[in-house]
């Protein structure tokens, strides 16, 4: 299918991260700049306020690689699947969609939420914190998986749904924190299972 620009030639164009699924922006890029992405494999689009081409990231550092192009059912909107290299946003937002009705967060947040918390523990390793206990003693933390995934399971079989789902969660934060350890994140499991489907 091929992209069809608007009177302005111009396609708005989605960008989404591809591990975490958050969308991080709404641009617009014109067949230069979706040609230069192709051929970069790095984020190219055209700044409106500007009137020129702009490569995402190219002043700042903050550059996105792009995994993905997809054109929605019209060919009318590009759906672009980037790795980020930092912040999308210019004000140094992770996302530009950080304002507005941001509480309480979209279910789909709390992982990737998860993830960059477990990262900056990993990093900053302050005292007191249980996650920094669970990191450096990862036998631990392999324990804690086991004994979590017992009690969800349990659960299941005789509690309520909302024990079922606190104990659920539990899991996902402890083998979360336990993959942590190994410099690995669920997001890595979902590439196993994508590379499953079939």
């Amino acid at each position: 299918m091929e992209i069809t620009f608007d009177a302005q030639g111009l396609v708005p164009v989605i960008v989404q991260d591809w591990r975490s699924g958050e969308v991080l922006t709404l641009a617009y890029a014109n067949a230069e700049a979706v040609r230069r992405t192709r051929e970069s494999g790095e984020l190219h689009l055209y700044s409106r306020s500007r009137q020129e081409q702009w490569h995402k990231g190219a002043t700042s550092g903050n550059t996105q690689a792009v995994r993905a192009l997809r054109l929605d059912c019209d060919g009318d909107a590009l759906l672009a699947l980037v790795e980020p290299a930092g912040p999308a946003c210019h004000t140094g937002e992770r996302t530009c969609f950080h304002n507005g009705e941001t509480q309480p967060p979209a279910p789909h947040e709390a992982l990737p939420a998860l993830e960059r918390t477990l990262q900056a523990r990993a990093a900053q390793r302050p005292a007191g914190s249980y996650t920094v206990t669970l990191l450096e003693d990862p036998q631990l933390a392999g324990e804690k998986v086991l004994e979590e995934a017992e009690e969800v399971t349990r659960a299941v079989r005789e509690e309520s749904d909302e024990r079922v789902d606190n104990e659920a969660a539990d899991v996902l934060y402890h083998l979360a924190v336990l993959l942590r350890g190994r410099a690995r994140a669920l997001t890595d499991a979902y590439e196993v299972l994508n590379g499953r489907r079939g």
